[in-house]
């Protein structure tokens, strides 16, 4: 796969300003809500792409975090076979399961990357205009870098994605389905094992797929979540209350608390009846070196 080196061409100025963040709505971890202000940035229009980061590793020879061993100081002796390079992958179940335990849909698999999505023997062809998955924070981080960007901070993205609505649920407005369309990649039926999506994803979709918000970038809630530069907080400002359980975003326990990041957008596997977090205010923590199916990244320019 070949492409350009990243340029403005693949970005969107959005006009900076005060805007309400947060929800009280919905999870505890979005409130307060507060009035923010951010500068004017140039914006990826689209979340990183595979072809995007394949011309990333191919020019630089990064390395990512799921295609690493991780630390055995990270893991104790009951967690011996996560010691090899691999990543978090969905698989649906075959019918309904109690929603409380994430460990039936999630699973550990030893060779999962971003080149092998669904584990060894899978490949990215066909999905070169996906977003790049299994990206951990450092990739994300590495990535931007060598772009000349950086990723948004958790103001600046949730700023991007409102697309200048003041306070709606939605990126797009308060509809969920406004004339009855779908206007994200969420999950359609019942989670997490009946798929019934009329665009046949079952997994992430190609960028654009689905109409731009206000600021004309797409995919900004749904398809994956993405990692931004903040640290993570268990309210919108300082500590507080516990989070709430969150369907899509299962950790690796690899590092502390002090070493997660926001998160933000919610992804594929977002669905009302159990992770209502396709919205510009959802928010969830990761730690830094987690990786999984669901989990990638946009960058900004700060202009």
């Amino acid at each position: 796969m070949t492409v350009s080196p990243p340029t403005l061409g693949d970005m969107v100025k959005v006009p900076g300003g005060r805007y309400r963040a947060g929800d009280s709505r919905f999870y505890v971890e979005e409130q307060p809500v507060e009035t923010l202000t951010v500068g004017d940035l140039w914006a990826d229009v689209f979340p990183v792409t595979n072809e995007q980061f394949a011309e990333f590793t191919s020019r630089t020879g990064h390395v990512t975090v799921a295609e690493s061993p991780p630390s055995a100081a990270d893991f104790d002796e009951a967690q011996s076979e996560l010691m090899v390079p691999g990543s978090l992958v969905f698989t649906g179940t075959a019918g309904p399961v109690p929603l409380d335990d994430w460990t039936r849909w999630w699973s550990w698999v030893p060779g999962a990357d971003w080149r092998h999505p669904r584990g060894p023997g899978s490949s990215l062809e066909g999905r070169e205009r996906h977003p790049v998955v299994h990206v951990g924070f450092e990739d994300a981080l590495a990535y931007a870098a060598w772009a000349g960007k950086s990723l948004p901070t958790e103001a600046e993205w949730e700023h991007l994605a409102r697309g200048g609505l003041d306070g709606a649920t939605y990126a797009w407005g308060d509809d969920p389905m406004p004339g009855g369309k779908v206007m994200a990649n969420t999950w359609q039926g019942r989670f997490p094992w009946e798929s019934t999506s009329p665009y046949g994803f079952a997994s992430t979709s190609p960028v654009g797929d689905f109409p731009p918000n206000g600021f004309g970038l797409h995919d900004v809630t749904g398809n994956v979540w993405e990692w931004t530069a903040s640290a993570w907080t268990e309210t919108r400002v300082g500590a507080g209350a516990p989070a709430a359980h969150s369907c899509c975003a299962p950790t690796v326990p690899t590092l502390s608390e002090a070493d997660r990041r926001v998160t933000k957008g919610g992804s594929h596997l977002c669905a009302p009846s159990y992770c209502l977090r396709y919205r510009p205010a959802a928010r969830q923590g990761q730690t830094v070196r987690s990786s999984a199916s669901h989990l990638g990244f946009r960058c900004v320019r700060r202009a």
